[in-house]
């Protein structure tokens, strides 16, 4: 048997599964996602994705399409039926379907639907070697706090990058850094402070980055909210990103620079092994 789905009220298989030709989400991109991910048969980091989640709903007025309670059930489900131990649970909520016009009509029905993808997610070659970004100019629209499923400006923003040569991209906008195509950008200067851009409308506010900022305070790390630029950044003694596909990952070169020696830096990997102990040591494992 293959994969289990959620469409719409219904656990299917993949191939069973079915969305009309006129969702808003298909036709317009009018649609929100959210990626946990799962590690030994844990959500990691859940209630900052559920929380993103309903917060990205509402700035599109769009209704949750279950209770909160639910969504957990589902996640779990999910898990139980795919024997997911290890890789991430996509949740996709579109407006709903109603023949194609901008001016959508008042109370349409979310389309909801969740799936998992097994993948190794922990020591993996990136986070043990690093990652090369290039840099390009941020194209994207002005509401990027929202979690929408528009995504063509970082598709082929990352197309361009593999193209060239390097692993992904950081985006740029009026002469600072914005974010990864779907990460948060952080570097660590000489004197040793992890310095990330502030949550506002021009980037999303990363689960992974949230928790990552509360492992600062925790450790005692001096930490800096502001942007930088792109020379800042090629002048760093380390470099990293954050999401939750690839939790910590050191970032050993941006552009045609390479960051220190070229090699994973020591607090980037202090904050690796925190990440790491900290998701599984405080998050209980979901009934399998």
């Amino acid at each position: 048997m293959g994969r289990i789905v959620y469409c719409n009220g219904v656990f299917t298989p993949e191939e069973d599964a079915r969305i009309s030709i006129f969702d808003r989400g298909f036709l317009f991109g009018d649609a929100i996602y959210e990626v946990t991910a799962v590690l030994a048969g844990r959500l990691i980091d859940n209630d900052l994705h559920l929380d993103r989640l309903e917060r990205s709903l509402a700035a599109l007025s769009i209704p949750m399409p279950v209770s909160r309670a639910e969504l957990e059930q589902i996640q779990a489900e999910l898990m139980a039926r795919n024997e997911l131990a290890e890789g991430i649970i996509y949740l996709q909520v579109s407006r709903g379907e109603a023949d194609r016009d901008f001016l959508y009509p008042e109370g349409l029905k979310p389309n909801f639907v969740a799936f998992t993808q097994a993948k190794k997610l922990a020591d993996t070659p990136a986070q043990r070697n690093g990652i090369s970004v290039d840099l390009t100019e941020d194209l994207r629209w002005a509401r990027r706090d929202i979690k929408t499923a528009m995504l063509l400006g970082q598709v082929l923003a990352k197309r361009q990058a593999r193209t060239d040569g390097y692993d992904d991209v950081w985006m740029v906008q009026d002469g600072l850094v914005t974010e990864g195509s779907s990460s948060t950008a952080f570097i660590i200067t000489a004197d040793n402070r992890v310095v990330t851009r502030p949550n506002s409308r021009s980037t999303l506010p990363g689960c992974t980055r949230h928790a990552v900022l509360r492992l600062c305070q925790t450790h005692g790390l001096r930490l800096d909210e502001r942007a930088f630029s792109p020379a800042e950044a090629q002048a760093a003694v380390e470099a990293f990103v954050t999401s939750a596909s690839s939790f910590v990952t050191p970032v050993v070169r941006i552009g045609d620079v390479a960051i220190g020696d070229g090699r994973p830096g020591p607090l980037t990997r202090r904050l690796q092994s925190y990440y790491i102990e900290a998701a599984l040591g405080s998050v209980p494992a979901l009934p399998g």
